[in-house]
């Protein structure tokens, strides 16, 4: 009976964590939480150890990190392993990633500027041209 009262039903833990209980339903269904059975009444019931899990994943995704690669990292911290340098080669694949993102952002401003400081009314207008100052190459 001790062990049933450590559980924690799901509204219990959507109170308690600020989580819509559809969000807590869709991680346990991906995988990402550990139910502990389900009460005669049918919620889902789960340990105390949910919301250490809830803020890992709520903070693996303010990093960037999808629901996917972070399930990947919860097995592997279930299976009693640390996942850190499996986080740190992800975290480094997003820093790149968004470096790559700066830099085409970047060239398009610049071509935006420039575009933008050569802008002249056309007054001639042909058929095929929908407009020439962005047409033009």
């Amino acid at each position: 009976m001790l062990v049933q009262e450590a559980l924690k039903r799901i509204g219990s833990v959507a109170k308690e964590s600020g989580l819509p209980i559809q969000t807590i339903r869709y991680y346990d269904e991906l995988g990402l939480l550990k139910t502990f059975g389900r009460t005669e009444g049918n919620y889902r019931l789960f340990n105390s150890d949910v919301f250490g899990r809830l803020r890992f994943i709520k903070r693996a995704q303010s990093l960037g990190l999808s629901l996917l690669e972070i399930r990947e990292f919860l097995n592997v911290h279930d299976r009693g392993d640390l996942p850190c340098r499996y986080i740190k080669v992800k975290l480094e694949d997003k820093l790149e990633s968004i470096e790559r993102q700066i830099q085409n952002l970047q060239a398009l401003k610049q071509e935006l500027s420039e575009l933008l400081s050569g802008w002249e009314v056309v007054p001639d207008r042909s058929e095929d041209t929908i407009c020439p100052l962005i047409e033009r190459v």
